[in-house]
């Protein structure tokens, strides 16, 4: 069973049903026994940091989240649940993340237009189990207003050319993040889920 979940910030049915369609046996949940018992987590997410981590926090999900990704769980955030893994956002003040890899979440260039939202291609910036399939200039679609500045740009997949390189995948052993919704992504988003689930395997 994948658990998805719910801690009341997440674009939770369309990601459940791109994991059904995928052949998974998904479950959306906020219990600690259910994220305890899966084979995988995702952490989906759609709004604020502030808000999302709060409520991860108030539902004593924070430490089963860590002491599953510690344990080689293979953990999939999804847009903000991406964003989530990361020690600290500057959205709407300064948030302590869930410190799951090592970086920063900050806010594009005023002289962007804001949110990046829409379709954006793909850039190679390394080879992975997760990114099989997928060439340079695939497109995927994207909405947010603050992006990932990892401190290790080595473990950036995937990235996209925004007035900056926007990480879009990302990997560190058993940590996988999408920026971009996969589930809104049509074929390429279909091949990268299914990847998610080889790797599961």
């Amino acid at each position: 069973m994948i658990a998805i979940i719910d801690y009341g910030a997440g674009n939770l049915k369309n990601v459940f049903r791109a994991m059904k369609n995928i052949g998974f046996d998904a479950k959306i949940t906020s219990k600690v026994n259910d994220i305890n018992d899966s084979r995988a987590i995702v952490l989906p997410g759609v709004g604020a940091f502030k808000g999302a981590i709060n409520n991860l926090n108030n539902m004593g999900i924070v430490d089963c989240i860590k002491e599953n990704a510690k344990k080689g769980k293979v953990i999939l955030g999804i847009c903000l649940g991406l964003q989530l893994f990361y020690d600290v956002s500057y959205e709407d003040g300064c948030h302590r993340g869930l410190g799951i890899l090592k970086g920063e979440v900050v806010r594009f260039d005023g002289k962007l237009k804001v949110p990046h939202m829409g379709w954006n291609s793909l850039i190679i910036n390394r080879e992975d189990d997760i990114s099989k399939g997928i060439n340079s200039e695939d497109y995927v679609y994207f909405v947010h207003s603050y992006y990932v500045k990892p401190m290790d740009f080595n473990e950036v997949v995937l990235y996209s050319d925004y007035g900056t390189k926007v990480p879009a995948l990302i990997r560190k052993d058993n940590i996988i993040g999408m920026q971009f919704h996969p589930e809104k992504s049509g074929r390429v988003g279909s091949i990268l889920l299914n990847n998610f689930k080889e790797l599961i395997k």
